[in-house]
């Protein structure tokens, strides 16, 4: 089965998180942060992936470690789950709409690192969560996942509604790309590894 826990411990903040790219029947967010146990859940729930995250940070400096270390730890786990990407499609995208908002997500589980984010933030804050730090939850993600991650905003006006349309394309675009295909021979690259 498909699946990886990781631990991080720093002394800004202590993160377990579990993923299970099969069985999608436990979903357990508390970051201590709740818009963006919301945003977590929300990929979970729209990516069909089980999550379990667990994270204590030094929220009385600000959201920023917790929100980027979580991305590290959850885009690693990927990365263990995912083994040697034999017979995934590799490739994911996906366009999510909420009200008047749309958002863009396109995935490469290529191997290499690399994200390209365009959206902008009105409301600098909702509740706890400080707006910027989707770009570096984000980024720690795609590097820590090896992948190709690009982002984008195509219209909107409410900043609850970005980000949310952010975190569930990520969700939908990550399901397609990790999607086991029987017509996929191996990995998926004339490389021959990822």
């Amino acid at each position: 089965m498909r699946q990886a826990t990781i631990e991080r411990q720093t002394k800004e903040t202590q993160i377990k998180v579990s993923l299970n790219l099969e069985d999608a029947s436990k979903i357990e967010i508390d970051t201590g942060i709740g818009f963006f146990d919301h945003m977590l859940e929300a990929f979970a729930k729209h990516g069909r992936f089980g999550l379990i995250v667990k994270a204590n940070g030094d929220l009385q400096v600000d959201p920023h470690h917790t929100t980027e270390d979580v991305g590290i730890a959850l885009g690693q786990c990927f990365k263990q789950a995912l083994g040697d990407k034999a017979g995934i499609e590799r490739f994911g995208t996906a366009f999510v709409p909420l009200d008047e908002t749309l958002a863009r997500v396109v995935i490469d589980l290529s191997g290499r690192s690399y994200l390209v984010f365009n959206a902008d933030f009105d409301n600098p804050k909702l509740g706890g969560y400080d707006t910027e730090v989707t770009e570096d939850f984000f980024q720690a993600f795609a590097f820590n996942a090896e992948l190709n991650c690009h982002v984008a905003i195509l219209y909107g006006r409410n900043t609850h509604h970005k980000v949310e349309t952010l975190f569930k394309a990520l969700g939908r675009a990550m399901r397609a790309a990790v999607t086991l295909n029987p017509e996929v021979k191996g990995v998926p690259s004339t490389k021959g590894v990822i």
